[in-house]
């Protein structure tokens, strides 16, 4: 099996204890890391190394930085979206490991959507749809995970009604991201979980987590050639319940290992 994680730690140098326990208790076998707010020099990849495991990284001061973790050699790396040059946010990196083609997304939130961020946030989508279609045209085991600031269904948020006109979940967002999946992309948590309420994201404000006010906005979009592979898919509540904790919890699954 290969085990694959994402995880938004909103500061991977604030989280790094949580997330350096989480991988010696979970044992994934690549994690994709978002909103790791720090650039390249600062990011802590000693620990990593220390712990197993190989490291790419895209970083940004004090903003975004997404990572690949994984116990194998990642290679071909990209490390930015293509489609938008003037586009110089760490959102996207992608690589090569364990035989798979996989990708650390930051989606962008869009909110306000009264200002540039919302147009922006579609634009991203459009550019990640089309570099999806290239990959998807070449038939490998493909992954694309991450934090796609998106809520699919209204099963995937706690209170669909006050939430209709948020960038996360306003209609235009959702059928973005349908486009995507159209493509022919499986939600890895979907393919194998029906339940409602089922979240990965609590905000830090009041009782969201205590309450269980959460959303379902991390995601696991496998290709045709992955899907076919897939054998697990759980989301992992245990380090949103830390101290310190992430605003966020690990999403993984896991593919049968083929040659």
């Amino acid at each position: 099996m290969v085990k694959i994680a994402t995880w938004n730690v909103n500061s991977i140098r604030a989280r790094l204890p949580n997330v350096l326990a989480w991988l010696k208790r979970a044992e994934p076998d690549v994690l994709l890391l978002q909103e790791l707010k720090t650039v390249a020099e600062t990011f802590p990849r000693l620990e990593f190394e220390a712990a197993g495991y190989h490291v790419e990284m895209v970083g940004q001061k004090s903003y975004n930085g997404v990572a690949i973790v994984s116990r194998g050699a990642i290679e071909d790396p990209v490390t930015r979206l293509p489609g938008e040059a003037e586009d110089d946010q760490a959102r996207y990196l992608e690589g090569t490991t364990h035989g798979l083609r996989v990708a650390s997304i930051y989606l962008p939130n869009g909110n306000p959507v009264d200002t540039g961020k919302y147009p922006y946030k579609l634009r991203w989508m459009a550019r990640l749809r089309d570099h999806a279609a290239t990959l998807l045209a070449g038939e490998q085991a493909l992954v694309l995970g991450g934090d796609y600031n998106v809520i699919p269904t209204p099963d995937d948020v706690y209170d669909p009604a006050g939430w209709a006109d948020d960038a996360l979940y306003k209609l235009e967002t959702r059928q973005a991201f349908r486009a995507i999946l159209n493509l022919g992309l499986t939600d890895a948590f979907r393919a194998l979980h029906g339940e409602p309420g089922a979240y990965t994201y609590w905000n830090y404000q009041g009782v969201a987590w205590s309450a269980d006010r959460g959303l379902r906005i991390d995601h696991l979009l496998l290709s045709p050639q992955a899907a076919d592979r897939l054998t697990a898919c759980e989301i992992d509540r245990g380090p949103r319940g830390q101290e310190k904790a992430s605003d966020h919890t690990p999403i993984w699954c896991e593919l049968e290992a083929r040659p």
